[in-house]
């Protein structure tokens, strides 16, 4: 986003983030509280928009990044070394009725990006430099606990993989084709920093991506 130095007259900045704790209240009217407010936005981990931003929330906790994105960014977490990760989630349960479990399938792999000054790019591209694919693996309700954090599974892969691949989506086994087995969460800093360091030695970057295949 320009400065303000360099912004035009009529651009529109908004203020800096200050971080909110979940007690501060509402003005104007009695209704209650942020922390009121999130657990109306967001009582259950299970559904599809939560659990895929408590994905990304892990993976942000396991690399040590500084500040959660801005939602219009290419990738989901930063890294303090500078590594652009997308996370992508699937599980075989839903908070719905299922006549049989759902196939695991991770969409969206690439995109177009976005910027306020340039707006939207004419062509979708790979858009990180490491994809993890985190699966939710608990197969009965009566076992699924959106607090343990060893029920996910972690696959990673560097974008040259996912890319040379060509696809939008990709299905489990794919997933397992491209990046091994899946490690487990004390695990997933490690092989994102083994992923990275190997695109430094090949020279890959997501920058150089351009593909819309």
């Amino acid at each position: 986003m320009p400065s303000d130095s360099t912004a035009p007259a009529n651009w529109h900045t908004p203020a800096e983030l200050v971080p909110l704790e979940g007690r501060e209240a509402f003005r104007g009217a009695d209704a209650g509280t942020v922390l009121d407010f999130w657990r109306y936005a967001m009582p259950d981990l299970r559904t599809n928009t939560t659990r895929g931003l408590l994905a990304e929330f892990l993976v942000h906790r396991a690399v040590g990044a500084v500040a959660r994105n801005t939602e219009w960014e290419a990738f989901d977490v930063l890294t303090p070394d500078g590594t652009r990760v997308e996370v992508k989630t699937s599980a075989y349960l839903q908070v719905w009725g299922q006549r049989r479990l759902s196939e695991i399938r991770f969409s969206r792999l690439r995109g177009r990006t976005w910027s306020p000054e340039a707006g939207e790019a004419s062509e979708q591209s790979y858009n990180a430099d490491i994809y993890v694919f985190a699966l939710h693996a608990a197969r009965t309700h009566a076992d699924y606990d959106p607090l343990d954090i060893g029920q996910w599974g972690f696959y990673v892969a560097s974008r040259a993989l996912v890319e040379a691949a060509g696809h939008a989506s990709l299905g489990l086994a794919s997933v397992r084709r491209l990046c091994g087995g899946p490690v487990a969460y004390e695990e997933l800093a490690g092989r994102i920093a083994t992923c990275a360091r190997s695109l430094l030695l090949t020279g890959e970057t997501a920058e150089a991506s351009t593909a819309d295949t």
